[in-house]
């Protein structure tokens, strides 16, 4: 019985340890979308000075796009941003994209969902409108589960009220 005990302590402790990722959402600002859920690495992200590379994408014409409090229209900053993403969309056909949207803590689960799912529609819609091959465009809904700034202020909220286009490799999703 002592034996049992010991290898279900064993594996309950591998269990928890493999759950302990602390920045799982890629809150350091490294990772694909800084909070994004995938596509390429850190370390998959080429070359920010080079202007055919994902990781110029992120850091130089941007990933992101804010929005206002229960808001998924885009505001004329967000537009610009998101024509830059077009162009270089355009320019580079290999790739694709998912568009994550997010919101803040505030609401319940349910209507953040649908908060961060109208946010990542209305990226995904203006992309088409500038050109983008709909079958390159994927859109997810994370609403407040994946939050960059945590705290319970409009410094935090803010950031978390946003939709993120992250780049992936291959034509076609």
């Amino acid at each position: 019985m002592i034996k049992y005990s010991t290898i279900l302590l064993v594996a309950g402790a591998l269990a928890l340890s493999a759950c302990n990722n602390p920045d799982r959402y890629g809150a350091g600002g490294t990772g694909a979308g800084a909070g994004g859920a995938g596509g390429i690495t850190a370390g998959g992200l080429g070359d920010p000075n080079d202007p055919n590379s994902p990781a110029y994408f992120q850091q130089t014409i941007g990933d992101r796009v804010l929005f206002a409090v229960d808001q998924s229209t885009l505001s004329p900053t967000a537009q610009q941003t998101l024509g830059q993403q077009a162009v270089w969309l355009n320019q580079h056909p290999a790739y694709t994209a998912i568009i994550e949207g997010h919101a803040d803590e505030q609401g319940t689960r349910e209507y953040n969902l649908a908060l961060g799912a109208r946010r990542a529609s209305a990226v995904q819609q203006y992309l088409i409108a500038q050109g983008v091959s709909a079958n390159r465009l994927q859109t997810v809904s994370y609403g407040k589960e994946r939050p960059l700034a945590v705290c319970s202020d409009e410094a935090c909220y803010s950031q978390n009220r946003r939709a993120v286009t992250v780049i992936g490799a291959g034509a076609g999703v």
